[in-house]
């Protein structure tokens, strides 16, 4: 990978960070700017700017150990890295790094994000088409008003555990739940390991030292869910990718349900906590959502364009060598998708202020033909739980000042911390829990699998703490964050 020369910034050099900024602190071998470190952790968006105004569209940057890469800024160009595969390849078996000896797979916190995996986001082509039909099929066997049963269902359930105290901490408490109950419900999992899991989930973002140990717990919980649900299978996600014609191995099927658990929950979450702070803090927001100007999942987009739930995706690699953003770009080097940085690029949004909320050509869930599949669930889980959120507790408002608020960053994602809030303390609803999942298919010998013992039956019955102490692992897991 050949960066380019120092001078290649010099063209808008009014516009470059002073010395001893962030900026230029951050700055590593060749003039690289570094996207993890201090910087990038407390500022993403105004590093994007920074880099922009010193290279253009296409910014070169380091990765966690100073590995190379090349950060795609402009809407424009991200858009066509991401219309090109046949150029832009998914598969990271193409960049140049493994070959010189830039990473170490044996230790690198980035292996769980750029790594090669059986899964359709590593696949070009046919492959790619193999699997994400699988995975798409998977997830749209769902009825939405179904799903949206559910999800209103675990709202209340949430909800119901706060709302008598009349305060609450909306991150902890609400959006890092909801969409971790609904995933569980989808993925066909029990909810026994589910707190630990999703905690190792969003471990993976963090690129930290743990992030291979959490990549492995992840992967060794969904082999068990492969397992038995090759045993039983059920109307749920895991039971449709074994069963569809593309003939998934269990290594690939154990693979995609990982790809649905990180890419759902990660930014189903930060979509909904994004969404909310605005509700709270933003006056011309909720006026507009209570003076019926503006719908939630018209909101829903406005943030989407702001702050999208993954700010960086991972990543492309080059197949040939070509020029994108003025760059000269060389084979088998890493691009990675600046999702949030090319929501604001003035080429499309010369007013950052305007409102967008009708428009949809975002690239919050990337773009062409690796656009993210399971969008519209996303966006049901964020529209339903915060409608339901804000029906049943009309008079939430924030209980801090604004500017207290904190996030934490990722090379990959940007997350608030937490959302204390204050409302009329209100009592709980019936607990009817959660509908069972539907009974699993007649297999083809024409007999039904052993459906599960219920509760009640010798040697079936559940022990009554069981509920509780899931939810009191879940609250531990979550709140340490």
């Amino acid at each position: 990978m050949t960066f380019p020369p120092a001078e290649h910034a010099t063209a808008q050099a009014g516009r470059i960070p002073p010395p001893g900024c962030p900026a230029h602190a951050a700055t590593g071998t060749d003039g690289a700017t570094r996207l993890y470190g201090e910087a990038a952790a407390t500022d993403p968006m105004g590093l994007y700017e920074e880099l922009r105004a010193a290279h253009g569209p296409v910014a070169p940057v380091l990765l966690d150990g100073d590995v190379r890469a090349w950060l795609v800024l402009g809407y424009l160009e991200n858009r066509d890295v991401a219309s090109r595969p046949t150029q832009f390849s998914r598969d990271p078996r193409v960049w140049h790094g493994w070959r010189t000896g830039e990473i170490d797979p044996a230790t690198s916190p980035l292996m769980p994000m750029i790594g090669w995996r059986p899964d359709c986001v590593c696949a070009d082509g046919e492959e790619h088409q193999r699997l994400r039909g699988a995975v798409t099929a998977g997830l749209g066997q769902f009825d939405h008003r179904g799903v949206r049963r559910h999800i209103t269902r675990f709202a209340h359930q949430v909800i119901d555990g706060f709302c008598e105290k009349g305060e609450a901490e909306l991150v902890g408490q609400f959006t890092e739940h909801l969409p971790m109950l609904t995933l569980i419900h989808l993925l066909g999992m029990s909810d026994e390991d589910a707190p630990e899991l999703v905690h190792a989930a969003r471990d993976l973002f963090k690129a930290t030292e743990t992030s291979l140990a959490s990549n492995a717990f992840v992967l060794e919980s969904l082999e068990r869910l492969v397992t038995a649900k090759r045993a039983h299978p059920g109307h749920d996600i895991a039971s449709a990718l074994m069963a569809h014609p593309a003939g998934l191995t269990d290594e690939e099927v154990k693979h995609h349900l990982r790809l649905v658990l990180l890419a759902g929950y990660e930014t189903t979450a930060n979509l909904m906590s994004n969404v909310l702070r605005m509700v709270l803090t933003d006056p011309r927001f909720r006026g507009s959502l209570a003076g019926g100007q503006m719908t939630l999942p018209e909101a829903v987009e406005q943030v989407l364009w702001d702050e999208p739930p993954l700010m960086v995706c991972p990543a492309r690699w080059v197949n040939s060598d070509t020029t994108l953003g003025g760059q000269e770009i060389r084979t088998g080097d890493m691009l990675l998708l600046g999702l949030a940085a090319g929501n604001v690029d003035q080429a499309i949004r010369p007013d950052p202020a305007a409102p967008v909320h009708h428009n949809r050509a975002h690239l919050s869930f990337s773009a062409g033909t690796h656009e993210c599949p399971g969008q519209d669930i996303g966006r049901i889980i964020a529209d339903a739980g915060i409608d339901i959120l804000l029906t049943r507790l009309p008079d939430v408002a924030l209980s801090v000042p604004e500017e207290s608020l904190a996030w934490r960053s990722s090379t990959w994602a940007r997350h608030l911390t937490a959302l204390p809030v204050s409302f009329s303390p209100r009592p709980p609803r019936a607990d009817d829990g959660p509908a069972p999942l539907p009974a699993p298919p007649v297999q083809s010998d024409g007999v039904p699998p052993v459906p599960p013992m219920p509760p009640g039956a010798p040697g079936g019955a559940r022990r009554p703490e069981a509920r509780a102490s899931w939810w009191t692992r879940l609250k531990r897991l979550l709140g340490g964050g």
